[in-house]
């Protein structure tokens, strides 16, 4: 009887491990940590896929900058070292220039514009050429309106902003909003804290979440709501691996990325007026009306720029300004 339960068990073992090794993992890359924006799109990601594949597939999350900035992750995505990632619409810029469009200074209103734009034809556009670059376009996720902070002054118009040493994004198009306001961009990879707090910069802009989460307001005076970009994750995959997959795999990974996505932006905006109470309680000086005409005057000539000279870029950018005007 002993003998027959020792074989069982080793037999039930060796199932189990080949129901383990049988399970395909999917590496996903974010470079925030924890509780972040992006970081929130990847564990309902994981938990949509590993639960819709009954377990076929498994979810690997490198988060942290554990293997590198978001260019890098973006390298590695296209290498299929990485198979899926988590990255804002910014470092994109080196990759393709279509995606230069979304992160246009003040062209959404609102989220709900949005999400109506990225979610319909035009943001479809953008997601199928990224596959010239390697990679499958799946979702946008939400980073969310980007906001000014330094320790300098408050900024209540675009004179202010003038000699303000910024940390921006690695995107061409970034840099030329700032320099366009008189700033001094200053690209930098992510996290940038120690930055902050020992002057080698003094301010930089992102949403609401990244001042709470990364705890701007203990080195960062001065907030001002300039929302002057709508900035999303694009959440995308690799080429390389994309096309190893049967029809029906490539639609449940599809689908568990979109309704991520759904989920993370109401998460996302629910919680920014909670945050902006957290700033005030924490001391940050928060202009709330800034004169936003003079930032938009100091940018609107950036659509006649080289950076938008590709006439697919340019069209698309038309479009884009058609439909959110």
């Amino acid at each position: 009887m002993k003998k027959t339960l020792f074989i069982l068990s080793i037999l039930l073992s060796f199932s189990l491990a080949q129901v383990v090794m049988a399970a395909k993992t999917i590496k996903l890359g974010v470079v925030t940590k924890p509780g972040s924006a992006q970081n929130i799109v990847a564990d309902k990601f994981k938990e949509l896929v590993e639960k819709n594949s009954n377990g076929d597939y498994k979810v690997k999350i490198f988060h942290s900058k554990s293997i590198g900035n978001e260019t890098e992750i973006l390298q590695q995505i296209q290498m299929n070292t990485i198979q899926v990632g988590i990255i804002t619409g910014g470092p994109y810029d080196t990759f393709t220039p279509i995606v230069r469009v979304i992160n246009y200074p003040f062209l959404f209103k609102n989220s709900a514009q949005a999400d109506t734009v990225l979610d319909g034809p035009l943001g479809q556009e953008i997601l199928d050429e990224l596959e010239n670059a390697g990679f499958k376009g799946l979702s946008f996720s939400e980073n969310g309106f980007r906001n000014l902070t330094n320790n300098k002054r408050a900024i209540k118009s675009d004179a202010d902003v003038k000699g303000l040493k910024l940390r921006v994004m690695a995107s061409l198009l970034h840099k030329s909003i700032w320099k366009s306001l008189g700033a001094n961009p200053t690209p930098m990879p992510w996290p940038i804290y120690t930055e902050l707090e020992q002057g080698v910069i003094d301010g930089q802009e992102n949403p609401l979440w990244v001042m709470e989460v990364y705890k701007f307001y203990e080195i960062q005076k001065y907030m001002t709501m300039t929302r002057h970009v709508y900035s999303p994750h694009i959440n995308v995959a690799s080429m390389i691996w994309w096309k190893t997959l049967s029809a029906g795999d490539q639609e449940m990974i599809r689908k568990a990325m979109v309704d991520a996505s759904v989920f993370q932006r109401k998460d996302n905006r629910d919680k920014n007026g909670a945050r902006m109470a957290l700033l005030k309680e924490k001391g940050m000086i928060i202009e709330e009306n800034p004169d936003l005409a003079s930032f938009r005057a100091r940018v609107s000539g950036l659509k006649d720029m080289d950076l938008f000279k590709d006439p697919k870029v340019q069209t698309l950018l038309l479009k884009m300004l058609e439909a959110t005007k």
